[in-house]
């Protein structure tokens, strides 16, 4: 969530930033809402000012018939504007997050088309094995049985595969604590206050991905981002701890698969994978160089697995709320022969933080908010996929890169 007087000192760059990203919110109707709230809180601490004033004067002896009965009138005109504020207060939180973060200068503007390679590496493949035929020959996958139980696109993993995806899990883990993060386990549901602050859609909303708990104040999350953004809620950190890095695991469900027209095939797109995400809070001079630390380590894990890539700039059409800038690695896939989504990272500046009450105490005693990025280290479902496509052969086999040899046994095939 942006600062109204932010908004208000930099209207021209949030009316931008929200147009290039698609979102068609008035925002002057926004302000126009704060200067309602204004003028009422105004006139409402005058009406507490002169009340408090009476109060004072009635302890000084027995108060006129006259004090008493305003005394009365003011205590009911503080009845009738107090919930008016507590209102337009409600009305303004909740328009102020419908506006975007700003995009950073550097961002492409234009949608999804308009994201620019800025990075590339490794040989692409003229050819791969599809991965699913593959697990279904192998038996190494049931999308049948996963359907029956949970839904269509719930799947099983079985035998190798299962190991396979905690070996890509243990690899993962051993780059991020190499990295100086602080490893964790998160809930897997959070409550819409934390979902929100995120920057994900609210209950309320037509197009949420989320599954929500019915009864409840409680949501699946989609990420580790999710939790973990919750996790120094309400709290003032101190600058002498900061940056603080952590790398979350768990379960992530999304009601997104076979969406938008993308590559939904076999384990690509999901109903529920595993993920382990990389996340900081950090000074706000501090997030664009750790941004681009999170992109390296994510660089680093998928040049020792030994996947092709690149790494895009991703247009302002194309980011989400939260996001001022995002890079996305997309791997080459040999199967599709083109680039795919793999693993993303991004700068959500102090959007969430403010959303969340996470601040920070400077060594002068300046209290503001802190930056939170986030970074995918691996997401297992997409993971496989990958690595199958580049690793798997025509006569069956499957080579395991030598990262993860020692995670399966030391084996080199499987």
């Amino acid at each position: 969530m942006l600062d109204v007087n932010f908004i208000r000192e930099n209207l021209k760059a949030v009316k931008h930033s929200s147009a290039e990203k698609g979102y068609n919110v008035d925002i002057d109707a926004v302000l126009k809402l704060d200067d309602e709230r204004k003028k009422l809180l105004t006139e409402i601490e005058g009406l507490r000012k002169e009340r408090n004033d009476i109060a004072a004067k009635m302890k000084n002896g027995r108060p006129s018939p006259e004090l008493i009965e305003k005394g009365r009138a003011l205590k009911e005109q503080l009845g009738k504007v107090e919930p008016v504020l507590t209102e337009l207060d409600n009305k303004l939180n909740n328009s102020l997050k419908t506006i975007p973060n700003i995009i950073f200068d550097d961002v492409p503007l234009g949608g999804e088309e308009k994201s620019v390679e800025v990075g590339k590496w490794g040989e692409n493949k003229s050819s791969g094995v599809d991965h699913l035929d593959y697990c279904i020959s192998r038996d190494w996958v049931d999308f049948e049985r996963g359907a029956k139980v949970a839904g269509n696109k719930f799947y099983y993993l079985k035998g190798d595969l299962a190991l396979l995806e905690n070996a890509l899990l243990q690899f993962g883990m051993k780059k991020v604590l190499e990295h100086g993060f602080t490893y964790m386990t998160v809930p897997d549901l959070v409550s819409s206050k934390v979902l929100e602050g995120t920057g994900f859609a609210p209950r309320s909303s037509k197009q949420s991905d989320e599954y929500f708990v019915e009864g409840e104040d409680l949501a699946l999350i989609a990420t580790a981002e999710m939790p973990i953004t919750g996790y120094h809620m309400d709290e003032i950190l101190e600058e002498k701890d900061l940056p603080l890095f952590y790398a979350g695991y768990s379960a992530c469900f999304r009601k997104e698969a076979g969406a938008y027209g993308k590559y939904t095939r076999g384990l690509f797109r999901v109903h529920q994978f595993n993920k382990l995400e990389m996340y900081c809070f950090c000074l706000p001079e501090q997030s664009k160089e750790i941004h681009e630390k999170i992109r390296a380590i994510e660089e680093e894990i998928w040049q020792e697995i030994g996947i092709p890539y690149h790494v895009i700039n991703i247009a302002a059409g194309d980011l989400g709320a939260p996001a001022a800038k995002k890079y996305d690695l997309e791997y080459w896939s040999p199967v599709n022969q083109k680039y795919q989504e793999l693993t993303s990272c991004s700068n959500c500046t102090d959007f969430q933080s403010r959303s969340v009450n996470i601040r920070v105490k400077r060594k002068d005693g300046k209290i503001e908010f802190v930056h939170t990025l986030n970074g995918t280290a691996i997401s297992l479902a997409r993971a496989l996929v990958a690595v199958i496509e580049n690793y798997a052969t025509e006569d069956g086999k499957f080579k395991v890169p030598e990262c993860l040899r020692p995670y399966l046994g030391n084996r080199e095939e499987l």
